[in-house]
């Protein structure tokens, strides 16, 4: 990975929607249209680069556009993808299940190691496999 030219941080890199109403931009500025409304805080948003106060972004369905900072968080989630998944008491196949998740809920990403992620959701704490959420990236380490 290479580092933001603004924020020194990585690139690219997994941060969340902050607010309920988000506006995805067509370029870095409020001068440019609106492509793009994402209505859910916590979606996760990949961050592909940097300009001033302004973050290059791709969602999970391959949307790529510009949002405020201010508009983003630190904070890592995870969105479920595809269809219905299994959340796993523990990081292996053969683990007994804790909840069925449908395509389309997010979680809080704890961390993540050899292609499984722990993820909260409603207070529920238990695993996926790396390729069932959007909110990392292959083989990635969170801690």
């Amino acid at each position: 990975p290479r580092a933001g030219p603004v924020t020194g941080l990585p690139l690219p890199r997994f941060v969340a929607v902050r607010a309920p109403k988000v506006y995805l931009r067509t370029g870095p500025g409020l001068r440019y249209p609106i492509d793009w409304v994402y209505t859910r805080a916590g979606l996760p948003l990949e961050v592909m680069d940097e300009s001033e106060t302004w973050r290059r972004v791709r969602d999970w369905e391959g949307s790529i556009g510009w949002v405020h900072q201010n508009m983003l968080s630190g904070e890592r989630q995870a969105m479920v993808v595809g269809k219905q998944r299994l959340l796993r008491r523990a990081p292996e196949e053969t683990a007994p299940g804790l909840a069925l998740l449908e395509a389309g809920v997010i979680g809080r990403l704890s961390r993540c190691a050899d292609g499984w992620c722990q993820v909260e959701v409603k207070g529920l704490a238990g695993w996926l496999r790396e390729e069932e959420i959007y909110g990392v990236a292959p083989g990635e380490e969170v801690r």
